[in-house]
């Protein structure tokens, strides 16, 4: 039975952390990136504009934080490889992976081409488990465990018109997020992932301001948008110490989008 006295409100603060964020250059991976901060961890920031990294870095340290810029392709196993040795020997080992880099080519599907479905492919699904296996093969050597978070979206659950081949690599990054929990159970690394809907960021905004993108906004069913900072808590949940029962779930977040 609880004592009503030994009851305490969860904190996620992760001071002593090491948090590496894949995509960290914008949208949602610079907000994961501010947030892990924010929370305590030191963040290792990665992506290919190594200039916005740096911008990012900044904001960062000004909050008292530490942050490791590093230049990463993820379609590249020798980049990740290399990524993953220079956060370590500039942070520590990696407590929590932000499986976050992804790319998108909008096109109905008597369009995509060859090259746009292996660059999809490449970015979104291979280079996630290659991180994924990068960061986790580091974890179960160490002994003590982690958190990956991998970034899906709803199209790993539902048809999203002119993103055939974007659902295609959501749906496996989810199936890839059970997998690798039930392997890694034992080994206490938590593997979960983020599905967010329709949010807004830099890379959306123009299309939801057009005529076109507010008219898919109305067809929601709170005719809106979420905003970056709708993730937060969803992210330190699985993140801290709290998320220790939580593994191989797939946290839908979209505001009844799919529904």
């Amino acid at each position: 039975m609880t004592n009503p006295a030994d009851i305490t409100l969860p904190s996620f603060d992760l001071t002593g952390k090491v948090a590496l964020v894949t995509g960290a250059t914008s949208g949602l991976g610079r907000r994961f990136a501010l947030i892990l901060a924010k929370s305590g961890a030191s963040v290792a920031i990665t992506g290919r504009r190594t200039d916005r990294l740096d911008t990012l870095k900044a904001e960062i340290e000004a909050m008292g934080r530490k942050a490791l810029p590093v230049a990463l392709d993820v379609t590249d196993t020798a980049s990740i490889r290399a990524c993953v040795e220079a956060v370590e020997a500039g942070l520590g080992p990696v407590d929590i992976l932000i499986n976050n880099a992804g790319m998108n080519v909008e096109a109905m599907a008597h369009e995509v081409t060859p090259e746009g479905y292996d660059t999809m492919f490449d970015t979104n699904v291979r280079g996630a488990f290659f991180m994924a296996q990068a960061v986790g093969t580091r974890m179960i050597a160490r002994g003590q465990g982690g958190r990956i978070i991998n970034i899906a979206s709803i199209g790993a659950f539902t048809q999203l018109p002119g993103l055939v081949i974007y659902t295609m690599t959501k749906a496996a990054i989810a199936m890839m997020t059970k997998s690798l929990a039930k392997e890694w159970a034992r080994k206490q690394i938590n593997v979960n992932a983020i599905c967010p809907g329709f949010i807004e960021t830099e890379l959306n905004s123009e299309w939801f301001h057009t005529e076109g993108g507010e008219r898919q906004i109305k067809s929601f069913p709170r005719r809106r948008l979420g905003t970056e900072s709708d993730l937060d808590g969803t992210l330190l949940l699985l993140a801290s110490d709290h998320s220790r029962f939580i593994t191989g779930s797939l946290f839908t977040a979209d505001d009844g989008q799919s529904l």
